[in-house]
């Protein structure tokens, strides 16, 4: 007889979601104040856990990491070796366990309860249990069914406390007024690095950028825009401000309709009032927008628009490999 893996599979993330179900209706004050305690930490947030539990430790601590949060986790069976040492004063002691009683936490359990400056935090399915009792503070996981056959194998329990772990990250946020340019300082490399990459950082500036004097004549202009060979010319006065833009394709159409081309002044002819992005923008957001306009290139400012200080081209930023 074949076993039917999709029923099978369904069923084990049915099991898990009825889980999270049960989750969600827990979230409570409880809740609250560990997410307050967490923003209020002069230390740093320290996790630990055995087996299972000890690995969703760690990835919290992670997540809790990539948004700015000083924190760390210790292995529970080295805390019994010399590891305490790494907990101070002030710090905030997140321990996580199903059953609660796991033998390697209860040294961490008695060397917080010694420190009267550490904070205990206890996350854990058993209210009965040594981790429940000890805690400061403490988060009652509901009882639910592993999923799979005999309800033994951590699966639905691991899941409740890798989303609850999520919860507690990305709560802090909003008051931490933590945003995308913030994320990006942590990720500086790979993909997510990549995408979350500013205009400020790939476009051209200085000497690079493509500036012509407005009242300049095209011949004049011509010579600025092969040198700098970027597909596009800014225009401004005497005074620095930014008056227009002129592109490849506006050269192409002038030369078509006009005889004597390189007479012409720049002001007469360049697109008024360009498109500005400031610095900070993403830079996939400034793709989006030289896709939408079907242009190659935007001018960039810092505060004020018509103060120009950067030329962001397509290319500079499909050579990151952002799309």
């Amino acid at each position: 007889m074949k076993n039917n893996f999709t029923a099978i599979g369904k069923n084990v993330v049915q099991t898990e979601i009825d889980a999270l179900k049960k989750l969600k209706k827990s979230i409570n004050k409880d809740f609250d104040k560990i997410v307050n305690v967490i923003l209020k930490c002069k230390g740093k947030v320290v996790f630990s856990g055995v087996g299972k539990s000890g690995i969703v430790s760690k990835k919290i601590s992670s997540t809790l990491a990539s948004i700015g949060i000083p924190t760390f986790y210790v292995d529970a069976g080295s805390c019994s070796h010399g590891d305490l040492g790494m907990i101070s004063s002030n710090d905030v002691i997140i321990l996580i366990s199903h059953s609660g009683e796991s033998e390697e936490l209860k040294n961490i359990i008695k060397y917080a309860k010694r420190n009267r400056n550490l904070i205990l935090i206890g996350i854990t399915s058993k209210k009965n249990s040594q981790l429940y009792k000890s805690s400061d503070l403490k988060f009652l996981l509901p009882t639910i069914i592993e999923a799979g056959p005999g309800n033994y194998i951590p699966t639905s329990s691991t899941t409740l406390q890798m989303c609850l772990g999520d919860a507690l990250a990305l709560s802090t946020i909003r008051q931490r007024k933590f945003s995308k340019l913030d994320f990006k300082k942590y990720h500086p490399s790979g993909s997510l690095g990549s995408k979350l990459k500013t205009v400020g950082e790939l476009m051209f500036k200085g000497k690079d950028i493509p500036f012509v004097n407005e009242n300049s004549n095209i011949k004049s202009a011509l010579k600025i825009f092969n040198k700098k060979n970027l597909g596009v010319l800014i225009a401004r006065n005497s005074k620095g401000v930014t008056k227009g833009i002129i592109s490849d394709g506006d050269f192409k159409r002038i030369n078509y309709k006009s005889e004597n081309i390189n007479s012409l002044i720049i002001k007469k002819v360049m697109k008024k009032n360009p498109i500005v992005v400031n610095e900070n923008m993403l830079a996939v957001e400034a793709l989006s927008i030289m896709n939408a306009k079907k242009i190659t290139a935007l001018c960039v400012s810092k505060k004020k628009k018509n103060n120009v200080v950067g030329l962001i081209h397509m290319h500079n930023i499909l050579k990151e490999n952002i799309r």
